[in-house]
């Protein structure tokens, strides 16, 4: 897979399918095989890009501290070393975060944008459940293993547990197969996440936009939807009902039939 060398970083990327370019950024903790159940059909109209950030997967740790704007300007210059000169951007949890500072920041680098399990800005309790998954990850053996028994519960429902156990078992695998993460990593992440404030750019954002939330979820729940929408003028909600934080995982096929059909009106 190749690396970009962007100002102050280096962006592991793969890069599959053709079309009009889709940037797709993942969420803490994961890598670029978290949209893997969306690329094989997102290939079929799309030339996806997904994405490391740095210090997951195989982009080394950020020099200096990390941040939302940090990662969204680093994400537009892997657009301008990829010679490309805009694309559709879709981000998860973290990856939404980013995704929404890429389009305030670089309006005319984001053709549309979709922002999955987001928010406007972290809150106390967001916080709270972070301090909880950095005191996880420096007791763990690895990253893997605090995302898999310390995350995962706050990614899926209660009914993915109690009906689809060996799903489960097998993504626990998928996490503990990747290249791993170093607490440093996790780290910067969720400093990253913690610091996050969107406020400001929810009103700059231009691109038509997707936001969807999990109705079950907890963590980045529907809470956060008036501001999101009220705030980015030309968006539209959909709420998967039935989803937690992960429900790209958990439904893929509802999940990647909604966002194609978004792509497709535009």
């Amino acid at each position: 897979m190749p690396v970009a060398e962007v100002p102050g970083a280096s962006i592991n990327h793969e890069v599959a399918g053709s079309g009009e370019p889709l940037l797709l950024i993942p969420c803490l903790g994961a890598d670029l095989s978290c949209w893997g159940f969306q690329v094989p059909a997102y290939a079929e109209r799309y030339t996806c890009i997904s994405v490391d950030l740095p210090g997951v997967g195989l982009s080394p740790p950020p020099e200096g501290e990390a941040s939302t704007v940090r990662y969204a300007d680093e994400m537009a210059a892997l657009l301008d070393a990829l010679g490309v000169a805009s694309a559709h951007v879709a981000g998860v949890s973290l990856g939404s975060a980013v995704a929404t500072h890429l389009a305030a920041r670089h309006p005319e680098r984001v053709r549309s944008l979709a922002l999955h399990s987001t928010w406007d800005v972290t809150d106390a309790y967001m916080g709270a459940v972070l301090d909880g998954w950095d005191a996880m990850v420096r007791a763990a053996p690895t990253v893997a293993d605090a995302v898999v028994t310390g995350i995962f519960p706050w990614a899926f429902t209660a009914e993915m547990y109690r009906e689809r156990g060996d799903v489960l078992e097998e993504f626990g695998a998928i996490a503990r197969s990747r290249p791993p993460q170093s607490a440093e990593g996790f780290a910067a992440e969720a400093h990253a996440v913690r610091g996050h404030d969107g406020r400001d750019a929810l009103g700059r954002v231009t691109a038509p936009t997707l936001v969807t939330f999990g109705e079950l979820d907890r963590l980045t729940s529907t809470r956060f939807a008036p501001a999101m929408t009220e705030g980015i003028r030309d968006s539209r909600l959909h709420v998967f009902e039935g989803l937690s934080h992960a429900g790209f995982n958990e439904d893929p096929a509802r999940f990647t039939a909604v966002t194609l059909e978004f792509m497709a009106s535009l």
